[in-house]
Parts: C-alpha cells; structure tokens; sequence
C-alpha cells in the first residue's frame, strides 16, 4: 500500500551516501552538493497516479508514475534511466536502469519513519526521513 508513505518528510540524516554516488557515477562537484543538501520528499497518490517530489534549495525534482509500469526518468544528477516502481515486502522499491547498470531504491516506513536505502552492487547508503 503506496498509502502509508503519502506526506511530507523531512530528511534527519544520510549515511554512506557519497559512496552511493559514486558507485553510480556522479561528479565531484555534484556530490558536493548533494552531500550538504537535505530535502524534503513529499509523496502524494491519486487516482493510481504516485507523485515523489524531492524539493531542497539545491533543486526540486518530481516524478509521477504508476506502479509496476516503467517510464523514463532523468535523475536529480541528469541521469537519463528507464525506471520502475513497485511494492514489494510493504516497501516503495524505485529501480533504475541506464548505460547496462541498474540501482534500486528502496523505501520503507520503520518507527514512524521513512528509511530510504539506495542501493548499488555492495554499497548501500542509508537516508532517513521524519515525517513534517
């Protein structure tokens, strides 16, 4: 159930995720950023339609979609992917596929909070999220 994650959290804290940028190729400078920004995620579902919307004073993006239906995607670090959403296990799981490489975002509610793990090969960087 999409449900659940529907609202608007506020990040509190990102673990290993500069080695997750890495493993999937982002720049420098970009990580940069990305390590000292902390969005906000606001999740809405309607009509089948989920929206996930990553706002910080860096960059906003947003992505609408309908799970287990793929679309295509560029990323907050102007990666262009072919991604899927799904529900497995009770968790939002966003895989993206580009250039043959592939990387899964994994979200789930755990004590009233929003985990997200992002994934590539071995590494996993683990952001964490309060609802506002």
């Amino acid at each position: 159930m999409v449900e659940q994650f529907v609202g608007t959290w506020k990040m509190v804290s990102s673990d290993n995720f500069d080695e997750y940028m890495k493993a999937i190729g982002v720049g420098f400078a970009t990580r940069q950023v990305g390590n000292r920004t902390k969005p906000s995620l606001i999740v809405t579902a309607d009509d089948g339609m989920v929206c996930l919307k990553s706002q910080s004073t860096f960059k906003t993006t947003e992505i609408k979609f309908k799970l287990n239906e793929p679309f295509d995607e560029t990323t907050a670090d102007d990666r262009k992917t072919t991604t899927v959403v799904t529900i497995e296990n009770g968790k939002l799981v966003q895989k993206q596929s580009w250039e043959g490489k592939e990387t899964a975002i994994e979200r789930e509610i755990e004590d009233g909070k929003l985990v997200a793990r992002c994934k590539m090969g071995d590494i996993v960087a683990v952001r964490t999220y309060v609802k506002e």
